[in-house]
């Protein structure tokens, strides 16, 4: 599923270089949940972002599904990530001025989903997350569990192949934190997705596959 080899990523800071990854080598097997566990600058974020197509790298090699990503333009970037890729995130980053419903339609709108095959998806998912009731209410009047729900379903809604996950529970207490990440286990294993996890969240990395610690942009 994923591929990395020898994964290198540099800032430049006024004069300065700054290294954020050094030799990062990664596998990732289809369908396996995955957590990389570190400190705040460790560069989890950083790792996370790359294997997202979000940022690039100037070092190594990156693989999706067997294809060298990293050899891609930015329009066939973003058309993969918008097809293939799901994304959960510590601050839920979900649009304030829409309901839940539309939060989770969004993705399918932007990859050209026909609008009966959006109402039946967005349907399910929601359901799926025990959110149906609360499709047409607004994300500030939701429960911080509730809202990380919605990211769950949004980014699960158009059956991606990964899943990526950054802190997903970092702003939960301990009862919603667990039926968060059995909500997560539970939908990749019903849609079939890869999750990568960032975290540094005990509660997570019990329920993972595989644990990797970086430090200081090494991956251990």
């Amino acid at each position: 599923m994923i591929e990395l080899r020898g994964i290198g990523k540099r800032y430049r800071v006024g004069d300065s270089i700054v290294p954020a990854l050094s030799e990062v080598s990664l596998t990732v097997p289809h369908r396996a949940f995955v957590a990389i566990r570190g400190p705040s600058g460790s560069g989890k974020s950083t790792l996370l972002n790359i294997c997202g197509l979000i940022d690039g790298f100037d070092d190594g090699s990156y693989r999706l599904e067997g294809e060298n990503v990293g050899a891609l333009n930015e329009a066939s970037r973003t058309l993969i990530r918008r097809r293939h890729i799901g994304f959960v995130f510590q601050s839920y980053n979900l649009v304030p001025v829409m309901s839940v419903r539309e939060n989770v339609e969004y993705p399918l709108r932007l990859a050209g989903v026909s609008d009966n095959e959006r109402q039946r998806r967005v349907d399910a998912v929601l359901a799926q997350v025990d959110l149906s009731d609360q499709a047409e209410r607004r994300p500030d009047l939701l429960s911080g569990g509730q809202r990380q729900r919605v990211a769950i379903a949004r980014a699960l809604v158009k059956k991606p192949a990964l899943v990526i996950a950054d802190e997903p529970t970092a702003n939960l207490d301990t009862a919603t934190a667990n039926r968060v990440i059995e909500l997560m286990r539970e939908l990749g294993r019903q849609y079939g997705a890869t999750f990568l996890v960032a975290t540094h969240d005990d509660r997570m990395t019990a329920h993972c596959d595989q644990v990797r610690t970086m430090r200081d942009g090494v991956l251990q």
